[in-house]
């Protein structure tokens, strides 16, 4: 028989756990499905990433983050989320793709996956936005040596590197390549490093473009990656530097195609901002909700866990209210 349940929360990453916790309080019947481990986006970051925010602002649940440095790092936020599952036992489904949600009759969802088929009454969608590559379309992208995530640094090692972009993944990247021997150059499309770069790391890479020991492109695109080198347009014509690797860290975006096939109306500007009541998070499909990064379309800088935890009450006051 077909699993019913009050809600389905699709994403096991920090804000949809949010969601999963107020639906407890309200004794809502509730499923998470998760496509990868818990937590899958933090699970990707790079190994060594600090966040730019401080723990007690990664908190949910009313659940403490107890944190020595001052800023958490990838592995304790893993431990974090990890003891927030076994503390609120969370019902949920790792490692289980949604694949399609429609809208049946008033107040019914049909929540497939690629294992089973779910019904609900309500639906959110708190899928992040990690998972799409932004891609450059250059000839050459598709070689094996374009890398659109980054881990750690050790097999870049003593090569030629190039870091595509000027964000705080671009510039972390940059720094601990090089610092870990790596023959580093920056291709900017800008004429400057970002200003949303953290306040620590920004200060560093900038000392370390003016002294040279990385060099960058300002004001450049790669115009084709080859096996052994790369070509960049600049402000000077055009250079060819030899080259092992590409981090083409150009950002990320929310499956959209997702959320136009559930339904959901998206803007018609290069933002592509999905269509939701602020006051309660619901979509123009109703019983459809979303929260976190995914509401700010391509604008994925304006939604933070800090500032859409409040997503999930405002989501179950509404629901629960109806």
């Amino acid at each position: 028989m077909t699993e019913q349940y009050d809600l389905i929360i699709v994403g096991g990453g920090p804000i949809g756990l949010a969601c999963a916790i107020e639906a407890q309080k309200k004794n809502l019947s509730y499923l998470i499905i998760e496509k990868g481990a818990i937590v899958n986006s933090i699970f990707n970051y790079p190994l060594y990433m600090t966040f730019f925010s401080t723990a007690e602002r990664l908190e949910i649940g009313g659940i403490p983050f107890n944190c020595l440095p001052p800023k958490p790092g990838r592995q304790e936020a893993l431990e974090y989320y990890r003891n927030i599952h076994r503390y609120f036992n969370f019902s949920i489904h790792l490692f289980e793709r949604v694949t399609e949600i429609i809208k049946e009759g008033v107040e019914s969802f049909k929540v497939s996956t690629d294992k089973k088929v779910y019904q609900s009454k309500n639906v959110i969608i708190a899928t992040g936005f990690y998972d799409i590559p932004i891609k450059m379309e250059v000839k050459g992208e598709e070689l094996p040596k374009v890398r659109h995530y980054y881990k750690e640094a050790h097999e870049y090692a003593f090569r030629n590197i190039l870091v595509v972009g000027a964000n705080n993944s671009s510039v972390d990247a940059a720094l601990e390549c090089w610092r870990k021997g790596a023959n580093v150059t920056m291709v900017i499309r800008k004429n400057e490093i970002n200003n949303r770069v953290k306040y620590w790391a920004k200060p560093d890479i900038e000392n370390r473009i003016s002294e040279g020991s990385i060099k960058a492109c300002f004001e450049s695109n790669i115009t084709e990656i080859k096996e052994n080198t790369v070509e960049i347009e600049t402000p000077n014509g055009k250079v060819t530097i030899e080259n092992d690797f590409v981090l083409a860290l150009t950002g990320y975006k929310p499956d959209l195609a997702f959320l136009r096939n559930a339904g959901i109306q998206l803007s018609e500007d290069a933002l592509k901002t999905p269509t939701y009541n602020p006051e309660t998070m619901e979509t123009n499909v109703k019983g459809l909700f979303l929260a976190g990064v995914v509401c700010g379309g391509m604008h994925t800088h304006k939604w933070f866990i800090e500032n859409s935890r409040v997503h999930a009450n405002l989501i179950i006051d509404s629901i629960t209210a109806k």
